[in-house]
């Protein structure tokens, strides 16, 4: 993997594949570079695809203590290193901070998500400031497993799963990651739609929910799109909050691939 300086000192790996216009991954909880390898290769032939590890995670390094304005400069750099103008696809969390980014000014010109995890409503940002507390609970007590298994919990997978993924091999590579959970959830705040925030987003916006997602994801997707100014909401029939890259690739590379070039030219 190729490596860029953030703007305090942090390292970032990543790599590029193929050579259309650029896009840049980003990638949710837990995820790595080499978690979004799969749907990297299914769009090389079309576009540029930039997969990186997040701060804190991989091949990456770290500084403390954790702002998001830092993780939106880990993304300017890759953006600088692209060209200076890139598009941005962010699954869950990694969704919310691509918005942020944009929002903040980074020069995007296609911005696609799926399933930014927030919770809007009353019961739902209750629902967010008790699953903070467990959290930061469980990663100040060093129970990093603890934290793993919360979160794992809280999207839906079961608990006898939870158990198959203790024994398996991936486990250590999730609780090395535990910590950035709490990244995560800093990028969601209390859990509402930042939608005064986010009426700063100017970047054309595909909003994309899993037919089969649950009932509360799905609202907040859509909710999620009328907050923004100029963005369309598609739904994948079958798909779960974990999206198949089979799935979203077609997506993803015709509105990327035929939309970045009129955007350019308007």
């Amino acid at each position: 993997m190729d490596k860029i300086l953030s703007r305090d000192g942090t390292s970032i790996a990543y790599r590029r594949r193929g050579e259309g216009p650029p896009v840049i991954l980003v990638g949710g909880a837990l995820s790595t570079a080499a978690t979004e390898a799969p749907l990297a290769r299914l769009l090389a032939p079309r576009l540029g695809v930039i997969t990186y590890d997040r701060r804190g995670r991989g091949s990456s390094g770290d500084s403390g203590p954790y702002r998001v304005e830092r993780e939106i400069e880990d993304l300017a750099a890759l953006v600088a290193a692209a060209g200076g103008r890139a598009s941005l696809f962010g699954t869950g969390a990694g969704g919310a901070l691509a918005l942020q980014a944009q929002a903040a000014g980074l020069p995007v010109d296609l911005l696609a998500v799926y399933e930014p995890p927030y919770t809007p409503g009353a019961s739902g940002e209750r629902f967010k400031a008790c699953c903070t507390a467990r959290l930061h609970r469980l990663l100040t007590a060093g129970d990093r497993a603890g934290a793993v298994e919360l979160f794992l919990s809280v999207t839906g997978v079961p608990a006898d799963m939870i158990a198959r993924m203790r024994r398996a091999p991936l486990w250590r590579d999730l609780v090395s990651m535990a910590h950035t959970l709490a990244y995560d959830d800093a990028l969601l705040g209390n859990g509402a739609i930042p939608a005064e925030r986010f009426a700063s987003v100017t970047a054309r916006t595909l909003v994309v929910s899993g037919g089969s997602s649950p009932t509360r994801a799905r609202l907040a997707t859509r909710a999620l799109a009328d907050a923004l100014p100029r963005a369309r909401h598609r739904t994948l029939t079958g798909q779960t909050r974990e999206v198949a890259p089979q799935a979203i690739a077609p997506v993803l590379a015709e509105f990327f691939a035929r939309d970045v070039y009129a955007h350019q030219a308007s």
